[in-house]
């Protein structure tokens, strides 16, 4: 059994990893950053809802769904990315995954849970897990086509992303590993999505340039990076979309999918803020 200075230790640990989800499924730092500070509250105020004797991990992401559902403005049943008043019109619902397919993609693909886990989590049985995701994964495969900047100084890296979204179906706007040119590609050419690595190396810095783009622009982006728990601490304006490098091409997958399908809810409806990128 963990003491209790150990179990606070495997909660804050495990708190970083609930950000990205939080942020990746609501589609905005700030609506994600403040549903994981709800569950903080209530593991202040409850001690007793997080256990030392079961997995952490997994009852930190079940109390995050479970004080989801409690908010108002943010049933199970409302389209991902909306908070309050959400938009339920139909092409809302057209445009974006049914929000318990989301739940369950970005819950095995980018959190890498197992489908029971998921089961406990969502408190649904393992076979409908089974099921949405499945039924996920054909939505995603249906998704309409967008152009992408990719902004990356690594050339097998850069290529390999280009393979992997022009296999999704998706056009490329354009790829750069300088700041600048990033930045005047993004004006010239008008992207649908951003992909940028943070550090460009002699090419200056992805986060800078997004940042500059972001000002004059509602662009989706995803950053890919080696080491995003530097910027998952909740601490200042971080991305909302984030990838790990080396990726794996599932995870890239789906967070373009999310990334481009919650923009379509914002679109539709009153979503949230604008992704924050440094």
């Amino acid at each position: 059994m963990k003491s209790g200075h150990d179990l606070s230790e495997t909660i804050v640990a495990n708190v970083r990893y609930l950000r990205r989800y939080a942020r990746a499924l609501l589609g905005s730092q700030k609506s994600g950053d403040m549903y994981v500070r709800l569950c903080l509250e209530t593991i202040l105020n409850q001690p007793s809802v997080i256990s030392a004797d079961d997995d952490v991990h997994v009852q930190l992401f079940k109390l995050f769904h479970d004080v989801w559902r409690m908010t108002p403005g943010a049933t199970s049943d409302a389209p991902a990315g909306t908070e309050v008043s959400p938009d339920h019109s139909i092409q809302a619902r057209l445009d974006a995954l049914p929000p318990t397919e989301r739940q369950v993609l970005l819950l095995t693909v980018l959190e890498k849970f197992s489908t029971s886990d998921v089961a406990a989590i969502l408190g649904i049985s393992e076979t409908e897990v089974v099921d949405l995701l499945r039924d996920a994964w054909d939505t995603v495969k249906k998704q309409l086509s967008t152009s992408i900047l990719v902004i990356e100084d690594e050339p097998v890296i850069a290529f390999d992303i280009c393979s992997l979204v022009t296999e999704m179906g998706h056009k490329i706007a354009g790829t750069t590993s300088n700041q600048a040119e990033a930045i005047a590609l993004a004006a010239a050419r008008k992207p649908g999505l951003i992909l940028a690595d943070i550090n460009l190396g002699a090419g200056g810095s992805g986060l800078t340039a997004v940042t500059e783009i972001l000002a004059s622009s509602d662009v989706p982006v995803i950053f890919i990076t080696a080491y995003p728990e530097l910027l998952l601490t909740g601490d200042r304006p971080e991305p909302t979309y984030l990838v790990t490098k080396p990726f794996e091409p599932d995870t890239l997958r789906v967070t373009i999918t999310q990334a481009l399908s919650n923009r379509s809810s914002n679109q539709s409806g009153n979503g949230p803020d604008r992704q924050a990128a440094g």
